[in-house]
């Protein structure tokens, strides 16, 4: 758990319930903070085996750890204070909630299908039967044959048009067994619990019926399958079939039904038929969503002559029917949220495994300064950058792009940063290293994903940097005035994977004392504010050329004046910056 005790919302407690629990002022955040200071996402709080880590998520102004800059990511002991800007937070180890139980499934539950009163019949879900049984849910069984074609419609509540109900006899049973259907239904969370429940309490609602029967939509068979029997009595003469008629009717024009006597229906000429179905008196109720979706229907019949449903007992299905439909859609929705969670649990993992290829420290070169900062759009991202010291004391600093965004591309990124450490540590040169690079993605049966990629490799021992540009953002010169140059070149080639046979050249430059060198992705250029208006790859130029400062300062800054730009609309794609500086005064060779 934890308790903010310094701060606005002083007081406040967070149980860390997830897999990640990201502290930021970006909307979507688990802990949202309102402080310009702290980052979209400025820290994370990750939970392993019932063990707890913390991280600082790359933010601009630190994550502090009982008063100690977070470096790397750390695992909390009761008790730890975790400072962010001017909040402060404390752990609690024995405040952490336990992880609630697994909630069953039912892969047979399927939201409704959405039917027009003029749906052809050829398009009704298919009606399957199944065996009868007492007291019990029965699975579909496909029985074909004993599908019974028509009946009487002699009555209908129309679901759509909210007419007025009316209880003209005995109110009081009508509310009662309203109130008992929603007390028992508005807790249970899985189909296997409701339906008993929804079949007990209509066979309490009805006295006179001798069956009721419960099917659900299975919208990818587009079938209605049943799904709950209950009889009165294991002598109830109610054969399984149903009738066809009054539910395609019902489904059609979402109504109601009643057909208060089927045998007295002319339309029956079959005699044999009417007795097969055995049935004198049927109620039959659609069950739709809040959006109109087909969610299931209710049917309910009796085989005694005196006990005939009439208007009074549709009336009351009506009640029912709008519970039950209630109570399925929750069931529904949530299982469709505890689907929700297990991916957005997924996708936090993703995200994990994805920062923990990217570097967690920065070069410590003297008298080079490094700074570097990325942040996804989405959970996972396809953007990617890179240190890789080299046997012959060289460091290699790449930055690349993948096409598109989310786990296809965050896929693809975590293969580019293993070969291209393979292909920079087994080439003689920078050109050379991309262009292996390039082949080896060309020929991996990757797709056809294209990968804008920038390498630049710096011998520290003379400021040299050979840089190759595969399609990127070319990179920018800062001066130690602040000119800042644009470093363009007929050498900048093809993006990677384009074709396996681009061979690649590398523009050489000396890093002077007091001098940056900036390399971007288009996160960054492209970043858009409410008037759909883009930052431009001017306006970084024009930004850094009047700025002052160390290369921390000057990344920090920019990114701030990128989000400040942004006003609050949503980031549209990936953001990475790599930024390095040589000292003014290094003593280092000429």
């Amino acid at each position: 758990m934890l308790t903010m005790i310094e701060g606005s919302q002083r007081g406040e407690q967070w149980d860390l319930r997830r897999a990640e629990t990201v502290i930021g002022r970006q909307q979507g955040c688990d802990i949202l903070l309102d402080n310009g200071a702290v980052s979209r996402n400025h820290a994370r709080i990750l939970e392993n085996h019932g063990t707890y880590y913390i991280e600082d998520m790359r933010s601009r102004n630190s994550t502090f750890l009982n008063e100690q800059k977070l470096e790397r990511r750390t695992q909390l002991q009761d008790n730890d204070r975790i400072g962010i800007c001017d909040v402060v937070f404390l752990y609690q180890a024995s405040g952490s909630s336990s992880s609630t139980a697994k909630e069953q499934t039912d892969p047979g539950v399927f939201t409704g299908l959405q039917l027009d009163e003029d749906e052809d019949e050829n398009r009704i879900p298919e009606i399957l039967s199944a065996p009868q049984s007492k007291g019990s849910q029965i699975p579909a069984v496909v029985n074909g044959d004993r599908v019974i074609d028509k009946s009487a419609i002699l009555s209908s509540y129309s679901l759509t048009t909210g007419g007025y109900l009316r209880l003209l006899a005995n109110p009081e049973a009508k509310l009662k067994a309203l109130i008992d259907l929603s007390s028992n239904l508005s807790q249970l969370l899985t189909i296997e619990q409701l339906l008993p429940k929804l079949l007990d309490c209509l066979m309490r609602a009805f006295p006179l019926a001798d069956r009721a029967v419960v099917l659900l939509n299975d919208l990818e068979k587009n079938q209605l399958q049943i799904r709950g029997i209950l009889l009165r009595d294991d002598n109830a003469a109610i054969s399984p079939p149903l009738s066809t008629t009054i539910i395609k009717y019902a489904l059609r024009h979402k109504q109601i039904v009643l057909s208060e006597d089927v045998t007295e229906d002319e339309r029956f000429s079959m005699a044999e038929s009417v007795a097969n179905l055995r049935i004198r008196s049927v109620m039959c109720a659609p069950l739709l969503s809040a959006t109109g979706q087909l969610l299931g229907i209710i049917q309910i019949d009796t085989a005694n002559v005196e006990g005939r449903f009439n208007t009074e007992d549709l009336e009351l299905l009506v009640c029912l029917s709008n519970q039950a439909s209630l109570a399925i859609d929750n069931v529904n929705l949530h299982k469709q949220a505890l689907v929700q969670r297990d991916l957005e649990r997924d996708l936090e993992f993703a995200n994990s495994v994805q920062m923990g290829f990217l570097p967690t420290e920065r070069p410590n070169l003297p008298p080079y300064q490094f700074y570097d900062f990325y942040e996804p759009a989405q959970h996972v991202g396809g953007d990617f950058f890179d240190y890789i010291k080299l046997p012959d004391g060289r460091l290699g600093i790449a930055v690349g792009d993948v096409a598109g965004k989310g786990v296809p591309a965050a896929l693809l990124m975590a293969r580019l940063y293993s070969m291209t450490r393979y292909s920079l540590l087994t080439s003689p040169s920078a050109a050379s290293a991309v262009t292996d690079l390039n082949a080896s993605i060309s020929s991996s049966g990757l797709g056809h994903r294209s990968i804008t990629f920038v390498l630049a490799v710096l011998d520290p021992k003379t400021g040299r940097v050979s840089i190759v540009n595969a399609g990127h953002l070319p990179p920018l010169l800062r001066a130690a005035n602040g000119a800042t140059t644009v470093i363009h070149g007929a050498d900048s080639g093809l993006p990677l994977g384009v074709s396996g046979d681009c061979v690649y050249e590398q523009t050489e430059l000396v890093l002077h004392p007091g001098e940056s060198l900036f390399l971007l992705t288009d996160g960054l250029t492209e970043a858009m504010n409410p008037a759909n208006e883009i930052y431009s790859f001017k306006r970084i130029v024009d930004f850094l050329r009047n700025q002052s400062g160390s290369v921390e300062h000057l990344g920090e800054a920019l990114v701030a004046d990128v989000d400040t730009f942004c006003a609050g609309r949503a980031q549209r794609d990936d953001i990475c910056l790599v930024c390095f500086r040589r000292a003014e005064g290094d003593g280092v060779q000429k």
